[in-house]
């Protein structure tokens, strides 16, 4: 199924009462406070964001996208945006419950960052599939899905499917995996000859072997610290780990989002032809409409009915 959003509706769930302890922020909607799982390597943080009036609430882990992303969203190299704070607010404002932490190395949870050489994509995997075993066995929630935005929806899907999730949500995920994506990069932006070695570079990291043949000028992609996460994150393909994920899913994608293009949605959907693809018009990378030209504006209307009427028919 695909939907195509022009018009703004809002859902609301049923709300009953629920209690929240540490208290750091409240508005009509929601209330938030601290959330944070333990973890062999360290303590990560979040914030669990709740319905005002909920018993019994279905809970949704969000996850950040690449880089210095926080759990509000934002990067320090950009402006504020808060989008997936806003996106938080939403889904509480139609009784859903949330999670959103920063990972580690980041935020709140810097002190659990290992060395750039110990760090493996499967690390963010495990930790997202940490924070479901959680929510699963808070006695406070019905049931867990999960919400990726970029990058996290590589994390969610496979932590989705390790963890037991009830539902997925990928927003503005590729179907790509990295090293494709990677050498489309590099072709549009280097002489051939470049491209070609760093392409020998990447076929071997897919390979599972470190690499010491690559153009020096890509010295700061290609470092030695930095190969091992490569390998990690290169073996997996968003497109065959959707096909593997057996819940439902939502692919959510912005026709004006110029980091991650409709066919990247397109490739996830026909890898599982049962997902809901919705496509929202003029929603850019960071969910706000492209036209605001402001990062500090509201989401993208459609966005977060699209997530509730999906919730509603499958986390419940």
């Amino acid at each position: 199924m695909m939907h195509f959003f022009r018009t703004h509706s809002r859902w609301r769930a049923p709300l009953a009462a629920l209690a929240a302890v540490f208290l750091l922020h409240t508005n009509a909607f929601a209330i938030e406070q601290a959330s944070t799982l333990a973890t062999a390597s360290g303590t990560l943080a979040g914030t669990l964001t709740l319905p005002s009036k909920t018993a019994h609430a279905a809970v949704v882990l969000i996850i950040a996208g690449s880089g210095p992303t926080d759990r509000d969203g934002n990067n320090p190299l950009a402006a504020r945006n808060d989008n997936l704070k806003l996106l938080a607010e939403g889904l509480a404002d139609a009784g859903y419950a949330s999670v959103r932490y920063d990972k580690r190395g980041i935020g709140a949870s810097a002190a659990a960052g290992p060395r750039e050489a110990d760090l493996r994509f499967d690390t963010y995997v495990e930790d997202a599939a940490g924070w479901i075993r959680m929510l699963k066995a808070d006695p406070r929630f019905a049931t867990v899905s999960v919400i990726g935005h970029s990058e996290g929806s590589l994390i969610g899907m496979l932590a989705a499917r390790r963890a037991g999730a009830r539902a997925f949500v990928s927003i503005a995920g590729a179907g790509q995996g990295a090293a494709d994506i990677l050498r489309d990069q590099l072709a549009r932006q280097l002489p051939a000859a470049m491209a070609k070695q760093a392409n020998a570079a990447l076929a071997q990291l897919e390979q599972g072997q470190l690499t010491e043949q690559f153009p020096s000028a890509l010295g700061a992609l290609f470092r030695p610290s930095v190969q091992p996460y490569l390998i990690s994150w290169f073996k997996y393909v968003p497109t065959t780990e959707l096909s593997k994920l057996d819940v439902p899913v939502l692919i959510v994608q912005g026709t004006s989002d110029v980091q991650v293009l409709v066919a990247q949605a397109e490739a996830l959907k026909r890898a599982r032809p049962a997902a809901t693809l919705t496509l929202i018009e003029g929603m850019n990378h960071l969910l706000k409409p492209a036209s605001a030209g402001e990062p500090g504006a509201s989401l993208a209307p459609p966005l977060v009915p699209a997530i509730v009427d999906f919730l509603n028919l499958t986390s419940k």
